[in-house]
């Protein structure tokens, strides 16, 4: 359907369900908080692409932000098709056959390693401005599947394997900038903490450098972010070294509490407690729940008996373990109610798999005057032409 002029409908009780509803207000107030930094700061805000990728919302986020940080090609392609700014790529690891590509629509790659850069630096000289990944070894995540500087973390060059190069006179040849990403959901203190780790380590290479950027994982949108507290620390570190462009990715920034998850209930059984199956999955539609895990927001929904009647809420899939928690709501639930999920436009939609065979939900945008744009639908042929 994205070909297509996009469906228009005026109601929310038109959308089929389930539909993923992003709020063009609430992504715009996002953007323009992001924009107030960069402007502040004066520094450069890329939208991370493996967070937030609606790019059907490109032409808003354009007016805001600087361009776009890409995990490999195929983020970099959409990034140059769609968002038509700067493409600054990285990936663990790059493939021999997707370099060449790679390197002609990127304005900056970083390399995970200096194998990597040994290995691609004849292809990259002169054609993009080259950095390396540095791991600044702060571990402050919880989470470990989200912990880019956990123990064993493949991530990034630590100091240790850094000084093993830097008897070579020649080491940083052609290499214009660092990049680290040390934080996840935080606030500007564990960025604080970072820096210093970051500049006691490497500090003495920067006079050698043009840029510096500082990843993801800056929850700055977030009600209780120290916006003007980051701004003096972008400031300060600028002042420090004033010949450096530093660059920002944040991704869940951008699309922090812009939309939900419409979805209806198809049944309810009993088993012990009053179990409701909705026609979405915790597994293939918002796997974070289950990997992270993270309880979801429903609206106008509590915890288990806060309120008259408790339901466990799951997934329509055949995986025992498709469960999104037990809620309670003032009303009892029938088949056909609609339940929404809250906050579940960033690292959801990215995310979504056809497991089981089960419908990817809709994606709409809720536009400012009111109406809403079904700028995508899927069926049985996204199922069946994903596999073979």
């Amino acid at each position: 359907m994205t070909d297509k002029t996009p469906e228009i409908v005026t109601s929310i009780h038109d959308l089929a369900s389930p539909s993923f509803v992003c709020e063009e207000s609430l992504l715009e107030k996002n953007l323009q908080l992001l924009a107030h930094v960069q402007k502040s700061a004066q520094v450069k805000i890329l939208l991370a692409l493996k967070g937030f990728a609606l790019w059907s919302t490109f032409d808003l986020c354009n007016q805001y932000l600087h361009g776009c940080c890409a995990s490999g090609l195929n983020e970099a392609l959409l990034a140059k098709e769609e968002f038509k700014k700067e493409v600054h790529t990285y990936s663990p690891a790059f493939k021999e056959e997707e370099m060449d590509e790679i390197i002609e629509i990127s304005n900056h790659v970083v390399f995970n390693s200096f194998n990597q850069w040994n290995t691609f630096k004849p292809k990259a000289i002169g054609k993009t401005s080259c950095g390396l990944r540095i791991n600044p070894e702060v571990s402050s995540v919880d989470v470990d599947l989200y912990n880019p500087c956990g123990k064993y973390s493949r991530l990034g060059i630590t100091h240790k394997e850094f000084d093993k190069h830097s008897s070579h006179e020649h080491f940083l040849e052609h290499i214009d900038g660092f990049h680290f990403h040390a934080l996840c959901e935080q606030n500007v203190d564990v960025l604080e903490q970072v820096l210093l780790s970051f500049e006691k380590n490497f500090s003495q290479y920067f006079s050698k450098l043009k840029w510096v950027n500082f990843g993801g994982g800056h929850h700055i949108t977030r009600c209780d972010y120290d916006v003007e507290r980051l701004i003096i620390v972008l400031k300060e570190f600028k002042l420090r070294y004033p010949h450096l462009d530093v660059y920002l990715e944040p991704g869940e920034a951008v699309g922090w509490q812009t939309g939900y998850l419409l979805t209806t209930v198809l049944d309810i059984v009993h088993n012990e407690m009053d179990i409701v199956i909705l026609d979405t999955s915790a597994e293939a539609h918002m796997p974070d729940t289950l990997a992270m895990p993270y309880r979801a927001d429903i609206r106008d929904a509590g915890i288990k008996d806060e309120k008259k009647h408790t339901y466990k809420l799951t997934g329509n899939t055949c995986l025992a373990g498709d469960v999104i928690g037990d809620y309670s709501f003032d009303k009892k639930l029938e088949v056909g109610d609609k339940i929404i999920l809250e906050d579940m436009i960033h690292y959801t939609m990215v995310k979504t798999t056809t497991f089981n065979g089960v419908a990817l939900p809709s994606i709409v945008i809720h536009k400012k005057d009111g109406c809403y744009q079904i700028v995508n639908k899927f069926g049985y042929h996204d199922y069946k032409y994903r596999l073979s």
